[in-house]
């Protein structure tokens, strides 16, 4: 890990936090979370709790770093807190861009994306390219940093409209689409089907489960253990009665407009 330092307060447009480089690789810009608080006009325990219900995502020394682990804790000062705040806190993390976009990803809102790409085009990315005198990188990589959030939140976007949609046909189509805005090819994803038991069909058609899997029979619906086919699977479910698993079959809409069509003739 590399040594961190602290070179203090930094403004970029309208947010002033703690300037902090190293930890994740020479030069590198970090953030500690509480300035990403306020930069999103939250507290440190929301954000904290977000980071520690999905801590296996955040890899340390890459993504995260946990300043009550490796600071003394006589330096808490230098890092821009009291002697109260550093004892009370249960952590203290300090993130790379990279922890902070997989933050953004948890957050997933609007507000988040544009701040971190105003962050990223004048704090992360661009200050060892200006240090470098190369302006050209610089636009570059703004650009660059421009159109890959564009694509990620036209992707999110699509995303959330096919899983508000009830067709599968068209939620199909919205997730083929998001999958080529973000990787340049369109992907039909394998959606799965809605499954029913004997006793759902059952109180569906106002009939019971021991008739359902009378007609079934009748019918040939079912496969051989432990097949499937279009009008269902097999699964293992858990008995009533004892804690053994016992196969049962699991109806698809075709099964389920099978059982409906012979029970009403």
């Amino acid at each position: 890990m590399e040594s961190l330092k602290v070179i203090g307060q930094e403004k970029i447009g309208k947010f002033e936090f703690t300037g902090i480089e190293g930890g994740f690789g020479e030069g590198k810009k970090a953030l500690l979370v509480r300035d990403i608080a306020v930069i999103h006009n939250q507290i440190v325990g929301n954000i904290n709790l977000l980071i520690n219900r999905n801590r296996k995502r955040f890899k340390d020394g890459v993504d995260i770093l946990d300043l009550k682990q490796i600071v003394p804790s006589n330096l808490f000062s230098k890092y821009g807190f009291t002697k109260a705040q550093w004892g009370n806190a249960n952590h203290i993390y300090l993130l790379s861009e990279r922890g902070y976009a997989k933050l953004l990803k948890i957050m997933d809102d609007d507000k988040a994306w544009d701040i971190y790409d105003e962050l990223v085009d004048n704090c992360f990315n661009m200050r060892v390219a200006i240090k470098e005198n190369k302006p050209m990188i610089v636009n570059q990589e703004r650009l660059k940093i421009m159109k890959d959030n564009s694509a990620t939140r036209k992707a999110n976007m699509l995303y959330k409209i096919a899983m508000a949609t009830e067709s599968s046909s068209s939620k199909e189509n919205l997730l083929a689409k998001a999958a080529e805005v973000l990787t340049g090819e369109m992907t039909i994803p394998v959606m799965k089907q809605k499954e029913y038991s004997a006793k759902d069909i059952a109180e569906a058609l106002n009939t019971t489960a021991n008739m359902v899997g009378r007609i079934a029979n009748k019918l040939g619906l079912k496969a051989k253990q432990p097949g499937h086919n279009k009008y269902g699977r097999w699964a293992n479910s858990k008995s009533k009665y004892s804690d053994k698993e016992v196969p049962q079959w699991l109806y698809t809409d075709a099964g389920m407009k099978a059982i409906k069509k012979e029970l009403e003739k």
